[in-house]
């Protein structure tokens, strides 16, 4: 009887191990807890932060104030005592701290602004930096508390925190944290939504908490945290709560091995949830949706935590994620992951660089499954991993619409060899920066041809395999369900079509993160097919500029063809010139419109290893935005350049008849000055407001580029000018726009100018419209401008010089870039 109990015991030890084993406190080597500028020890919750003053020799000032108000911030966590006392900087100054186990560590810092004697914290501005990384650069705290918290490897003996007033201000901090974190938190490595595939090199990243939050559940303060964080409620972020219930049965966790750990989420997090409110109605097909601010520029890691508290049995739950508009875990099944229920289990996803600051995430339920449709969600973190500057400072961000990849570009290291060899080195750094940036933007977009069979894509049911049963899986993360866009488009209305093409209507449609998108359904018997949409698709993913219609996703179920784009606010370019009865464009407004479609074509032209060759050039494919910003769009007859050593694409003829370069149509060879050709027609078209063929006209005027250029030739172009605009044009900027037209309609390719060089001239035309000579009675007078510098008079004999080095100069992106200040000191009347 006794051995007996004793093998009872025996095997309950046995069973509860895993439990201690996976449910252990994490204790940190390096543990630095300081309450700056306070008089003594702070205690909160069960740790102690010590007066900085025991750390005077960790810090190193030129002069510091201690301060303390009597006003306690608001706050939602149990740590308000730490914003009473603040150390205030007035020079650069730093915290030097020696790390006794290298690795990752938390820095937390807590600000909180008051008003000390003369010192008004609320008006500081300060950056704070480590020796790797920017944590914060002109950071101002105007009134409620902030805590900081980031995760960075430390790879040598100590971590220096430098805090640098900015602007002749002054910087403070209210409390510090520097604790190690434990090894196994964050993998090297992660999945990547946008192409999918994995993230390498995690470990070596910078990376700041952005939001970490507790689905269903209450706050859970660093007290019932085993590494001390705060996590928020999820309430006030979701968009539609009506759609969503909570679920709470926390004594069913339980951490299994191969899952997550209480170093993951604590229990409480773990063992409550945010699912559909579906009522176990088997029609139930919605999303349920949180919204988060986050700083552009970018690119995030986010991790979902899950545990399936709900579920009766194994395999009954399956779920989509969508991450913005990307689908990023598709058909999830927690049972194969963790073949338990109740068991904790966190999923890592990288996303590309964010461009807006708003950040969605939404789960969805998945047609594996049709008699119980629901999808839950645990907890999240979005965490801001640092540029590729080490930079986690949003005052710094670049905005790229196209980075879906950190890797960081290699450095040569060479030996000085003189002012020469410096200079030598220069250039062959910027070379290969160059080269390594192409070839990292051609590796982060490849894309697979969509397979399609019967009109449908195939997918492997679980998207963290990587494998793939069609060929889709590169693309997934812009595909976006068919089921969305039915909602966006509130299947499919009418009274929602604002366009109609060659490919199908285009509907406006609103996403379930809130954002206006058009979208584009095929239609069966139009003559542009499955190559026009796989180009359109292939096209607009390797591309992100400031002047081309942005790729949002696809959809290609149900045998539908469906591209999803930004939506442009104002329409066609060609509706504002005829037809519409819209109101006319301002001459200015026209060139403005120019300029921005050109700097689009220039891109396709010269951003990429081989030119990329529209091919349908129109002023019905160049989109206006609600400031009428222009975008060229409808990229499904585009097609990439000739190789280096070639210098035309031989091709069937394709485009939009009075538009077509008659050079590829008589010899089928295809070049970027295609493009070009086309372009010319387009400006004439903007010029006299009237369609490019149009039959009910007397002969000679059918044709609206062999019209315009006859009385171009005569150098009478302003007698077919748009009405609207008479008087209205000064003379010098008509001139410099007609032989702008001129030079594109040459009859050979080699006679027209690169987009660069038309890019140029419209800038240039844009300035002589805006000049304002001393004398003149009207700012739009026509009257000549007087005699210009040699500069000016010179320009056509140096144009071409000028727009190769402006072309070299800005191969990535120009839609920053004017010529205002070129131009500006050539035609002022007092620089003459």
């Amino acid at each position: 009887m006794m051995g007996s109990r004793k093998l009872d015991f025996f095997i309950c030890v046995l069973s509860v191990l895993p439990l201690i084993c996976f449910s252990a406190t994490f204790v940190p080597v390096d543990n630095y807890l300081i309450d700056c500028g306070a008089p003594a020890n702070t205690t909160v919750g069960d740790r102690q932060f010590a007066a900085d003053n025991f750390f005077k020799k960790l810090l190193s000032t030129q002069k510091d104030v201690l301060a303390n108000t009597s006003s306690k911030p608001i706050t939602s966590f149990s740590d308000s005592s730490l914003y009473q006392t603040a150390r205030i900087f007035t020079g650069s100054s730093k915290y030097t701290f020696s790390v006794n186990q290298k690795g990752r560590h938390w820095i937390r810092l807590y600000f909180y602004p008051f008003v000390y004697g003369n010192y008004n914290l609320s008006i500081a501005n300060f950056a704070v930096a480590t020796q790797k990384n920017v944590l914060l650069s002109n950071f101002t705290v105007q009134k409620n508390s902030v805590m900081k918290e980031y995760s960075v490897n430390v790879t040598s003996d100590t971590l220096e925190i430098t805090f640098t007033p900015s602007n002749n201000s002054i910087a403070f901090i209210n409390a510090i944290e520097v604790v190690s974190v434990p090894d196994d938190l964050i993998a090297d490595d992660a999945n990547t939504i946008s192409p999918p595939g994995r993230y390498s090199g995690l470990l070596t990243e910078a990376i700041e908490t952005i939001w970490r939050i507790n689905m269903g559940g209450p706050i859970v303060s660093f007290e019932n945290d085993t590494l001390d964080r705060n996590w928020l409620p999820d309430q006030n972020f979701l968009v539609q709560p009506n759609l969503a219930v909570t679920a709470s049965n926390i004594p069913a966790v339980k951490y299994v091995q191969g899952g997550a750990t209480q170093n993951s989420a604590p229990p409480i997090v773990y063992g409550t949830l945010t699912e559909m409110n579906s009522n176990n109605d088997p029609n139930s097909n919605f999303n349920v949706t949180w919204q988060f601010n986050v700083d552009p520029g970018f690119q995030y890691l986010v991790r979902l935590h899950f545990c399936d508290i709900v579920s009766n049995s194994l395999n009954q739950l399956y779920f989509n994620v969508y991450i913005n508009s990307w689908l990023a875990v598709e058909n999830f099944d927690l049972s194969v992951a963790v073949n338990a229920l109740a068991a904790p289990y966190y999923v890592d996803l990288v996303t590309p660089s964010i461009v807006g600051n708003k950040f969605s995430v939404s789960i969805g339920p998945s047609p594996v499954n049709n008699d119980y449709p629901n999808a839950i969600l645990n907890g999240l973190e979005i965490m801001k991993m640092n540029d590729s500057l080490g930079s986690l400072s949003a005052g710094t961000a670049v905005i790229v619409n196209n980075s879906n990849s950190k890797k960081k570009v290699g450095m040569i290291v060479g030996v000085s060899l003189g002012t020469i060899g410096a200079v030598i080195l220069a250039g062959v750094f910027f070379m290969l920066c160059r080269k390594g940036r192409l070839a990292r933007h051609r590796l982060s977009k490849t894309w697979v041809p969509i397979s399609i069979n019967d009109g449908a894509s195939h997918t492997m049911g679980s998207k963290f395999s990587n494998v793939t049963t069609g060929s889709v899986a590169s693309n997934i993360g812009y595909r976006i369900p068919f089921l969305a866009v039915q909602e966006a488009t509130n299947n499919f209305d009418e009274s929602l079509v604002i366009g109609i093409g060659g490919f199908g209507k285009v509907y406006k449609g609103v996403l379930n993160d809130g954002t206006t998108v058009a979208v584009k359904r095929g239609n069966p018997r139009s003559q542009q097919g499955l190559a026009e949409f796989r180009t359109e698709i292939e096209m607009l993913s390797q591309f992100r500029h400031r002047h081309l219609v942005s790729l949002i996703g696809y959809c290609d179920e149900r045998n539908e063809m469906i591209l999803i784009y930004e939506y442009m606010e104002k329409g066609t370019l060609k509706s504002h010139l005829y037809g519409s009865g819209m109101p006319s464009l301002s001459w200015k407004e026209r060139l403005e419109i120019c300029i921005g479609a050109a700097r689009g074509l220039h891109y396709l032209h010269t951003g990429y290893a081989k030119a990329v060759i529209h091919r349908d050039v129109k002023s019905a494919n160049i989109l206006l935005d609600e400031n009428l910003m222009a975008k060229v769009a409808d990229f499904g007859l585009s097609k990439t350049g000739p190789e280096i050593d070639q210098t035309h694409v031989s091709t069937a003829v394709k485009g939009s008849f009075g538009y077509l370069d008659p050079e590829y149509f008589r010899r089928q060879q295809l070049t970027e000055k295609s493009d070009v050709y086309s372009f010319g027609v387009v400006l004439f078209e903007v010029l006299c407001a009237r369609p490019v063929i149009d039959p009910s006209l007397p002969r000679e005027m059918v044709n609206l580029a062999e019209w315009a250029m006859k009385w171009q030739k005569r150098g009478q172009l302003d007698q077919i000018i748009d009405p609207t605009l008479a008087g209205k044009i000064r003379s010098d900027s008509l001139r410099k726009f007609g032989e702008t037209a001129e030079k594109c309609l040459a009859d050979f390719g080699v006679d027209r100018p690169s987009m660069g060089d038309v890019l140029w001239n419209l800038e240039y035309a844009l300035q002589l419209q805006e000049a304002v000579v001393q004398g003149d009675p009207e700012e739009n007078s026509t009257n000549m401008i007087g005699e210009l510098s040699p500069q000016v008079n010179n320009f056509n004999h140096d144009a071409s010089v000028s727009a190769a080095q402006f072309e070299a100069s800005s191969v990535d992106d120009l839609s920053g870039v004017s010529m205002s200040r070129v131009f500006s000191q050539l035609v002022k009347s007092e620089g003459r």
